[in-house]
């Protein structure tokens, strides 16, 4: 992560000229790829997809759940509703109570264990700076290390990309 666009492509070519391909150095950052194009995650889509997915569970199973309750606790909470009416709205305030389970849990874990590293990336790129990212072998990461140290990055940060 570098401070400003000049240092970035300074590095940039710096990496060129120790020999590490072109189509191995990405630039993210204002006049390059945004973090979007690159494909660091968004952490609001994965608290999305995490809250739908508990939703799927969690309303069924707080209908049931509330029906349950209902039945076996023979309360008539709903004079007005009968005793299946009960029943029902009992299941109805579970499955309201699964719902708001999956948005509040389901919807903060992905917010907060979803972005893995991606939300501070997103925050300094949206902040101004510049991050470089290399992709290559052990030996074309040590180099490239080696090389971004001279520009005092806030931070070098490696990965090993995962298969499957």
């Amino acid at each position: 992560m570098l401070p400003d666009r000049i240092q970035a492509e300074a590095a940039s070519v710096a990496l060129e000229k120790e020999g590490i391909p072109t189509d191995r150095i990405t630039i993210l950052g204002r006049g390059y790829k945004s973090a979007d194009e690159f494909g660091l995650i968004d952490p609001n889509e994965q608290a999305a997809k995490q809250a739908k997915l508990m939703a799927f569970w969690l309303v069924p199973f707080g209908f049931a759940s509330g029906a349950a309750f209902s039945v076996l606790s023979g309360l008539d909470t709903f004079a007005w509703a009968g005793e299946i009416g009960n029943h029902v709205i009992g299941g109805l305030l579970g499955a309201v109570a699964g719902g708001m389970g999956s948005l509040f849990a389901g919807g903060g874990a992905g917010l907060v264990f979803g972005s893995g590293d991606a939300l501070p990336y997103r925050n300094r790129l949206n902040a101004g700076k510049y991050l470089i990212v290399v992709k290559g072998t052990d030996g074309t990461l040590r180099q490239a290390t080696s090389v971004l140290r001279r520009f005092e990055p806030e931070n070098i940060q490696g990965y090993a990309e995962t298969t499957g």
